[in-house]
C-alpha cells in the first residue's frame, strides 16, 4: 500500500511540473544599470549579479531598497533573498526580495513583480 501511495505522489508531482519554464535558462550574471519604476515614480539603479549573489544601490534612498543577498534563476523567474537588515520606516515591498518575472533580450533585462514594479536594466559591457 505504501508503494502505491508513493507512486501516486510521484505521478502527481510529475504531472504538476511546468516543462515550459524548464526549457528557458537565463544567464543573468553581470553588471546592470537602469531604472526602477513604481507607478509614476522612477529612480536610477545599479545591480550586480555574480556567482548567485547580488548587490546594488539606487539613486533615491530606499526607492528601491537594494543591498545584497542571493539569487536563483528558475525558468523565466528569478528569486532574490535579501540578507541586509532594514529599518521599519518605509514600505518593505520596495526591498529587492522575492520572485520576479524575467524578460531578457539583447542585453536588456526587465524584471517585474506581483506589485507591478519594474526594473528596466541594461547589461554593461566588460572592458
Amino acid at each position: 500500500m505504501k508503494k502505491v501511495l508513493f507512486l501516486l505522489l510521484c505521478m502527481a508531482t510529475l504531472v504538476g511540473c511546468d516543462s515550459d519554464d524548464d526549457s528557458v535558462n537565463y544567464n543573468l550574471e553581470g553588471n546592470y544599470t537602469g531604472v526602477f519604476e513604481r507607478n509614476d515614480s522612477v529612480s536610477n539603479v545599479q545591480l550586480s549579479l555574480k556567482n548567485a549573489t547580488f548587490s546594488g544601490e539606487s539613486e533615491v534612498q530606499k526607492f528601491p531598497a537594494i543591498c545584497r543577498g542571493a539569487f536563483i534563476v528558475s525558468g523565466s523567474s528569478v528569486t532574490f533573498e535579501n540578507v541586509c537588515p532594514w529599518t521599519a520606516e518605509f514600505d518593505w515591498t520596495l526591498i529587492l526580495n522575492g520572485s520576479w518575472n524575467i524578460d531578457f533580450e539583447d542585453n536588456n533585462l526587465i524584471l517585474t513583480n506581483k506589485f507591478g514594479d519594474r526594473y528596466l536594466l541594461t547589461k554593461q559591457k566588460i572592458d
